[in-house]
């Protein structure tokens, strides 16, 4: 059964915590919107619970002490839990008054299989970036995307053959024991790891390392670099551009956009793609030389180049970076805590959805 987000107040405490909470704390323009996106989700959220039971946490309360875990870079739901028990600002935020008890850590794992079933973090970041007071910061006709990688919750020994030929390796049985991978040729085809079977082992560029990891995405809108949508691969060397294709699908207009991005998307099969689509290719031109000497060709050429709107695309695009930097380092995205790959796009989207609430109170407040 669903409990009911309301907060007690001072009925049984001398402290006001919406008198301690400063009038200019940038909380207060977080928690207001959110508030509004989280209440236009109520249908979700009612056909997620039982109409019999006890009153369960309310799921809003759960979602905004999430948020909270990403804005302070709280490692786990146990420590959140710890800040709950003594931090008014905390308590303020999730909805909780000085006298209500925190709930278990636990409760977040039994109910996180409920909204990744409702796709609650993906209704939360659209939400945002629909939002009244945020939809007139956006731009509807210049858009960046990029990808990064997100490292999987699975050690390299985990990746075995799928045949089950020599999975002792050479240290003998047992969960952790050594292994020599050296002479042994480990492929995405042939190979799978037993701890997150859609891991896939990528390397970023050569010279660099393989990893067991996942691929986010983000689409970015260009007037003030908020991230309007995102999602979650399995990481190969065209999942870049075919989740591009689908973001834009997903959340551009129908009329002529832009669309930058790095030299990764600089394909002829892209840039067609997106010219069916009266979509602008404004990525970086790849002509570097390739492997046999020969000058690699391009789809982008002076007909797009020679327009100032290409340069200031050129230029807008890394702030992109500047999304996945954030969701990395603040919101614990660089190695994810979850294995399986719907589980890693929630997660990695309430981070994309953390990081424009965390830009709202500039913006708003330099906004006329």
């Amino acid at each position: 059964m669903r409990g009911q987000d309301q907060s007690s107040g001072r009925l049984f405490s001398y402290v006001d915590l919406e008198g301690r909470i400063p009038a200019r704390h940038p909380l207060r323009i977080i928690r207001g919107i959110v508030n509004d996106v989280l209440g236009s989700l109520s249908s979700d959220f009612e056909a997620m619970y039982s109409r019999m039971g006890r009153p369960s946490i309310p799921p809003e309360q759960l979602l905004r002490g999430l948020l909270l875990q990403a804005f302070y870079t709280i490692r786990s739901e146990r420590q959140l839990m710890e800040q709950l028990n003594f931090n008014m600002l905390f308590r303020w935020f999730v909805g909780l008054g000085m006298d209500d008890p925190v709930w278990d850590a636990s409760t977040f794992c039994k109910n996180r299989d409920r909204l990744l079933e409702a796709e609650v973090s993906a209704k939360l970041l659209t939400g945002v970036v629909e939002h009244k007071r945020v939809r007139r910061l956006l731009s509807r006709d210049h858009f960046s995307v990029d990808g990064t990688l997100i490292e999987a919750w699975a050690s390299m020994k985990s990746f075995r053959p799928k045949d089950g030929k020599n999975d002792d390796g050479p240290g003998g049985p047992g969960r952790n024991v050594e292994r020599d991978f050296h002479g042994e040729k480990r492929r995405n085809d042939s190979h799978q790891s037993t701890t997150d079977p859609e891991a896939c082992l990528y390397r970023k560029g050569n010279g660099k390392e393989s990893k067991l990891c996942f691929m986010g995405h983000a689409l970015m809108e260009n007037s003030n670099g908020l991230a309007v949508g995102a999602m979650v691969t399995r990481a190969s060397g065209t999942a870049e551009r075919v989740a591009a294709l689908e973001l834009i699908e997903r959340h551009a207009g129908k009329g002529r956009i832009t669309l930058g991005a790095d030299k990764a998307y600089d394909v002829e099969a892209f840039v067609d793609a997106l010219r069916e689509r009266k979509i602008t290719p404004h990525m970086a031109v790849q002509d570097h030389l390739t492997k046999t000497g020969k000058r690699r060709k391009t789809k982008i050429d002076g007909r797009t180049t020679r327009h100032g709107g290409y340069q200031t695309s050129q230029r807008v695009r890394k702030r992109i970076e500047e999304i996945f930097g954030w969701a990395k380092v603040q919101a614990g995205q660089a190695k994810t805590k979850f294995t399986g790959r719907r589980r890693v796009e929630a997660s990695f989207t309430l981070a994309i959805a953390a990081f424009n609430l965390v830009r709202l109170p500039k913006l708003l407040g330099a906004s006329p």
